[in-house]
Formats: C-alpha cells, structure tokens, sequence
C-alpha cells in the first residue's frame, strides 16, 4: 500500500529520522524486513520523506505537460 501524504509537521522519517516539515510531502508503505508487503500480507507501516521515497524507489520524477512532478506512483 502507498499512501501519500502531506505533513502537518509532526511526521518522521522512519528512513533518515529526521523530521518531516509543514508542508512537505511524504509516503505512508506497508513493508516487512524493509520490503513492501502485497496487499492482504501484514506489514508495518512505515513513513519516508521524499528523499528516502526516491532512494528507495518509490517515488521518480517524470515529465507531464513539460514540467517535471514528483510522483509515489510506480512506473
């Protein structure tokens, strides 16, 4: 599961540990070991900042309408 959110600045990085600020963005994954878990398996739910998301693979940029987006939608 990916669930992206917005931080209201009382977030942490389960990655990098550091704080998430007001308004940055960041992704909620169910993993287990440090692997996403399928859907219907258990897993803790873990949060990443955006520079743990790109490192980890599950956020990338792309392009869409000429402009560059960050996206936490596998490609």
């Amino acid at each position: 599961m990916h669930l992206g959110c917005i931080s209201l600045g009382e977030a942490q990085c389960d990655g990098c540990h550091r704080a998430i600020p007001y308004p940055e963005r960041y992704l909620v994954v169910d993993e287990k070991d440090g692997v996403e878990v399928q859907e219907g398996e258990e897993g803790v739910k873990v949060r990443y900042c955006v520079d743990c998301c790109l490192k980890k693979g599950y956020a990338s940029y792309k392009m869409e309408k000429g402009e560059e987006i960050l996206t936490f939608f596998p490609r």
